[in-house]
């Protein structure tokens, strides 16, 4: 027990400990620690992914939004189907 003390004492100093300790905190214990640095960059990137999953339906309604400005077709088409709506001399049968 002896030597590993004297061995310790030897290559072991304070100012030594004091900067592996410090190196330890920044890094795993500190509100920015390299692990939570890992675990924000990964949720960066599933929320890039899920906005340009988001980019792609927002463009597809923009244009239905457009398209029901401008044609009163596609007004009347999208009326029917979502809206079940009927012309008078029509019948109109729901299937599911």
């Amino acid at each position: 027990m002896k030597k590993v003390f004297l061995w310790c004492r030897r290559y072991l100093s304070v100012t030594f400990l004091i900067l592996i300790a410090f190196v330890m905190i920044v890094l795993f214990f500190n509100d920015n620690s390299f692990v939570k640095s890992v675990e924000y960059t990964t949720r960066i990137k599933e929320l890039r992914e899920e906005i340009r999953d988001n980019e792609d339906t927002l463009r597809y309604y923009r244009h239905m939004n457009h398209a029901l400005d401008t044609d009163p077709e596609t007004m009347e088409r999208i009326v029917r189907e979502n809206y079940h709506m009927q012309r008078e001399n029509e019948d109109v049968y729901l299937v599911e």
